[in-house]
């Protein structure tokens, strides 16, 4: 079998839809799925169980295994104050299941973040030696808390105290299918399409700094069935471990996804340009850009969607849906 935390969110959702395609259906959700309309992310999915949070650890103790372990259960609010509360669901959760997946010999994939490349001025290269990760400086609790863990877990294998395969992704911009229940964390795509087909002005920060104009800030946006063919490929390589990048390799500006999202629903797009609130304008990042020669060397080749492909995708198969669940 395998165990799937946030299995019924954003990520782990579409996880389960790839491993449902390939025909398994073994699959243990780990997650809470609340009030709002969340369970419709897993709502046409096929698994063995679903397993709450603070239930976990019972659950594991009754397993002498797994096939694996792909941990994408977190609290990914960047807004987030509660110090505790971070640790205790962030850094504690992925700590015990690192430990189970030794004792028992079962590979262990997570979900780190590039957030923990703080404002970008040391780059986003995926170095996992000391002085690269020194160099580190999240902004906010979230980022700092997948960067305490990734620091972690490369200790621990240093140390040769690691599953058999272990693995951390630092998710870029991701966007796509099952992100609905995120509220004001959905992607730009899933925010501005309703808009954008109800012929609504589409508003986006002026730039703040010399060298960007208007709406030409850069992110790596990824699609999410990008993401989880790098796990179902990491499933298949069980050789390959180590701390990845998971971006495109590729920047693009906040104008170019808005008129791609334009595009893909046949309409023309009208951008205003609005002032950043002072508050945010010295943590605010510019630019951002995975490098992604580690995962490439590591074997992986598979190309990715381009940014006009993944919102013409997730535009077209599902935001003008009626049923928008994949």
């Amino acid at each position: 079998m395998i165990i799937l935390t946030g299995g019924a969110g954003f990520i782990g959702s579409n996880i389960a839809a790839d491993l449902n395609e390939t025909g398994r259906s073994d699959i243990v959700i780990v997650d809470s799925l609340g009030t709002d309309s969340k369970w419709r992310n897993i709502a046409k999915r096929r698994f063995d169980d679903i397993v709450f949070p603070d239930e976990v650890d019972v659950y594991l103790q009754s397993l002498a295994g797994a096939d694996a372990v792909v941990h994408m259960g977190a609290n990914s609010s960047t807004t987030a104050a509660d110090a505790d509360e971070i640790v205790r669901s962030n850094f504690r959760l992925s700590v015990r299941l690192w430990n189970w997946c030794i004792k028992t010999g079962t590979p262990f994939i997570y979900a780190s973040s590039a957030a923990t490349y703080g404002d970008g001025s040391a780059g986003f290269v995926d170095d996992d030696s000391d002085e690269g990760l020194d160099m580190l400086k999240p902004l906010n609790l979230y980022g700092w808390s997948k960067h305490a863990f990734d620091r972690w877990a490369l200790e621990r294998a240093r140390r040769h105290q690691a599953p058999p395969q272990w693995a951390g992704l630092k998710f870029f911009n991701v966007y796509g299918p099952n992100e609905g229940h995120k509220g004001d964390m959905k992607s730009l795509v899933a925010k501005n399409t309703p808009l954008i087909l109800a012929d609504k002005k589409i508003s986006m920060f002026k730039s703040h700094k010399e060298g960007y104009a208007d709406g030409e800030q850069l992110r790596d946006f990824i699609y999410v069935k990008d993401c989880t063919s790098v796990i179902g490929w990491l499933l298949g390589n069980r050789n390959v471990s180590g701390l990845f990048n998971l971006g495109t390799g590729k920047a693009r500006s906040f104008r170019e996804l808005m008129l791609a999202i334009g595009i893909a629903n046949g309409k023309s797009v009208d951008m205003e340009f609005i002032d950043m609130p002072a508050s945010i304008r010295n943590q605010y990042q510019y630019f951002t850009e995975a490098k992604m020669e580690k995962l490439r060397g590591a074997g992986y080749s598979k190309p990715f969607y381009s940014l006009e492909e993944g919102v013409r995708d997730y535009v077209q198969s599902y935001l003008m849906k009626t049923d928008q669940y994949r």
